[in-house]
């Protein structure tokens, strides 16, 4: 059972972030199912790993979009960005050392904290760059 379902009202309008968006997606419910299935810390330490690197590979690609079409939100949108990484990493450290259980409220944190970023910060970009007609 997957946590979070894509659907176009998760799209921003942009191609390749909704792409980016898809991945950071599937590894969240791959994340989810391992915890469902109770499978060992490594793999699932390995999942939440992949999550951050990817985030930060995501927030990049949608800084470089951002200031390739002057958008006046970016240096707020990257303040977002840096908070948004510090958060998740703290979790996965917690996690890491033992502190924190991988659970159903740390799931919902992650699927949360994925679609309001979308749904209400990233939208901003989108409209902007598709009147740009980049990306």
């Amino acid at each position: 059972m997957a946590l979070m379902t894509w659907s176009d009202s998760l799209s921003v309008g942009v191609k390749a972030m909704d792409d980016q968006h898809r991945v950071l997606v599937g590894i969240l419910n791959d994340l989810h199912t391992a915890m469902l299935a109770g499978k060992a810390h490594t793999i699932t330490g390995e999942l939440l790993h992949k999550l951050v690197e990817y985030t930060k590979f995501h927030f990049a690609c949608e800084e470089e979009l951002m200031q390739e079409a002057g958008f006046a939100g970016l240096a707020a949108h990257h303040q977002r960005h840096q908070e948004l990484t510090r958060e998740v990493e703290l979790f996965v450290g917690r996690y890491q050392r033992g502190e924190e259980m991988l659970n159903i409220h740390l799931m919902n944190f992650l699927r949360d904290w994925l679609s309001h970023h979308i749904l209400e910060e990233d939208r901003e970009y989108g409209t902007w760059i598709n009147r740009k007609k980049i990306g």
